[in-house]
């Protein structure tokens, strides 16, 4: 049966969340939001792209930094609003030059910086 991106439940903005995950190391590097276009760009070119609600335009991960995410595999949640992409990652996720956005813990009360930026 052919994927349609417009079977996927979007928000009232027309996105839905999408979390990046390591395929090799299993770690959560980052999340950010499709919409059904951005949804069906990663499919088609293997290159994760998600939409901008700042700048409301697309934005393939690592097209300006270099750290790009390639696409290993392309899931969603039993609700079908929520995916996960399981990718290649070069380089940092975050824009922080962080491997990962999740660097922050809390501990006893008190946050904690888990990884300084990267280089």
């Amino acid at each position: 049966m052919a994927f349609d991106p417009k079977s996927l439940t979007y928000n009232e903005a027309g996105l839905i969340p999408a979390i990046a995950q390591d395929a090799t190391s299993g770690e959560i590097l980052m999340m950010a939001w499709m919409n059904a276009e951005a949804v069906a760009k990663t499919l088609e070119t293997g290159k994760v792209t998600y939409w901008s609600r700042s700048r409301q335009s697309f934005w393939i991960k690592g097209e300006t930094s270099g750290h790009v995410q390639e696409l290993v595999d392309f899931r969603f949640d039993c609700d079908q609003d929520c995916i996960l992409v399981m990718v290649n990652q070069t380089g940092a996720a975050c824009h922080t030059n962080r491997r990962t956005c999740f660097y922050t813990a809390v501990r006893d009360g008190e946050e904690v910086e888990l990884m300084k930026p990267m280089g």
